[in-house]
């Protein structure tokens, strides 16, 4: 898989600090995966079991908070995956899991190039006062 110019998260990602109105903020970490299907309907539907699976299984992960995944309109094969993580800890546990391993080589055959992995800083509406 193919990983592209990640960008360092907050150095305290795990943390939680105390937002303007005194609430508690979480600092996610936030990866997004992107999957291009072989240009055959057989092989995006494969493709499109493989990621429901995965993101089944992802949903129960320890420090999983979300995970959805969405098929692109405008460029049909197209999926991505975008997750969101406690940690970094959590998160790296996750990318070395047998789960992401199994997925990984259930896409072996399906697609029209290596998925792209790219790692977020999340931004929230407090952030923006």
């Amino acid at each position: 898989m193919r990983h592209s110019g990640a960008m360092t998260d907050n150095s305290n990602a795990g943390d939680a600090d105390s937002g303007p109105d005194g609430d508690q903020e979480i600092e996610l970490v936030v990866v997004t995966l992107t999957f291009d299907a072989k240009p055959s309907d057989a092989d995006n539907a494969t493709l499109l079991g493989v990621l429901s699976k995965y993101i089944v299984l992802t949903r129960m992960q320890d420090g999983c908070r979300n995970v959805d995944l969405c098929s692109s309109v405008t460029a049909p094969g197209r999926h991505l995956i975008v997750q969101k993580w406690d940690s970094d800890e959590t998160q790296r546990t996750h990318f070395d899991s047998e789960l992401m391993v199994e997925m990984a080589h259930s896409c072996q055959g399906l697609l029209a190039s290596a998925p792209d992995i790219d790692l977020w800083e999340a931004t929230s509406a407090h952030d923006l006062r």
